[in-house]
């Protein structure tokens, strides 16, 4: 369903036409809300440490989770201690759960448990972020610096600086709110964060005269792990003779099998929902042939008997045009 209406909002057509009262209601809910935060009339909530979020104003596939990811690890690299919070999404807990490497990401959500394991950090999810925040700071109280993951809306929780993440390619469909289009909130906001983080790297962004400091989010991955943790990596060669099914559960399926073309292999790919629940019963239709998926597909997929598959890491890197440090930028922003 969720990929039917990521087609949908490519375009604007009579059932846009239908559900354009319903995105008008979320507009004005949206901004109401925001202002009251704005103005005082809602409190925000500030917590000991400064907060950092990091989020997008429209549905997934922007390369938040690696963005995540590399801001724990190079916070961690200048000297920090960072701790990091999530809704948790996808995931059947209720209330707020420290995740662990080892975390069943049915119950704590794929993303986390995978950033979990690419940085080591404290982690916390819940649906009250601020409650998240607090506990983690209860549990270890030399964190000195927070992130909030996929937070952008989440306004009770204050913040001291906001990273959206933007994808130029795709840019923002037909460029209106939920449900009618993809965008949580209108184009305009981004001209209110700290920085904009894409991950295309596209030319140019001609939706505002005045945008904040941009930085490019590039994906670098060329060694395929097993998804059993049974054997040692193997490089993009060992699979180029092989019978090849490739799958994503992710935000944008093609950005994967995309890559993976890139890299000269030749595969059948198999799309299913973000955040989707992987059974063995999935994965047996594909017995006999060589399995290749995302790291984010692979933490839910660790648990099955799994013989010839295989997921493949990546790493991101953080750029500037004119060669500005997004690190630096936050260190002023944050005064640490």
């Amino acid at each position: 369903m969720r990929n039917w209406f990521q087609k949908q909002w490519l375009t604007i057509t009579f059932w846009h036409i239908l559900l354009m009262p319903l995105s008008w209601l979320f507009g004005a809910i949206v901004y109401v809300r925001r202002t009251l935060y704005q103005i005082g009339i809602l409190k925000g909530v500030r917590l000991n440490v400064p907060v950092i979020v990091v989020g997008n104003i429209s549905v997934g596939g922007t390369g938040k989770t690696p963005m995540v990811i590399w801001l724990a690890n190079t916070l961690k690299q200048q000297g920090y201690q960072p701790g990091i919070i999530s809704r948790g999404y996808g995931g059947s807990a209720k209330q707020v759960t420290e995740v662990f490497a080892h975390s069943n990401p049915q119950q704590v959500g794929d993303e986390p448990v995978l950033i979990t394991k690419r940085t080591a950090c404290p982690m916390f999810i819940g649906a009250d972020r601020v409650s998240a925040g607090k506990a983690l700071l209860a549990a270890y109280p030399n964190c000195n610096v927070m992130i909030s993951d996929d937070g952008l809306q989440h306004y009770r929780l204050a913040r001291d600086m906001e990273i959206a993440l933007i994808n130029s390619k795709d840019g923002f469909g037909n460029r209106l709110l939920l449900p009618a289009g993809p965008l949580r909130e209108k184009i305009a906001r981004l001209q209110t964060v700290d920085a904009i983080v894409d991950s295309a790297n596209e030319s140019g962004l001609h939706f505002a005269k005045k945008l904040p400091q941009k930085f490019n989010l590039q994906l670098h991955g060329d060694i395929f792990l097993p998804v059993n943790g049974a054997a040692s990596g193997q490089p993009v060669e060992f699979f180029k003779h092989k019978k090849l099914v490739a799958i994503a559960g992710i935000g944008k399926p093609a950005r994967f099998f995309n890559q993976l073309s890139s890299m000269g292999l030749h595969f059948e790919s198999i799309s299913f929902a973000d955040h989707h629940q992987y059974s063995a019963d999935d994965l047996l239709i594909f017995a006999g042939k060589t399995l290749l998926m995302t790291e984010k597909d692979a933490v839910k997929c660790h648990g099955f008997a799994l013989n010839d598959a295989w997921f493949l890491p990546v790493t991101a890197k953080v750029t500037s045009p004119d060669g500005a440090s997004l690190i630096a930028l936050l260190q002023a922003k944050l005064g640490i």
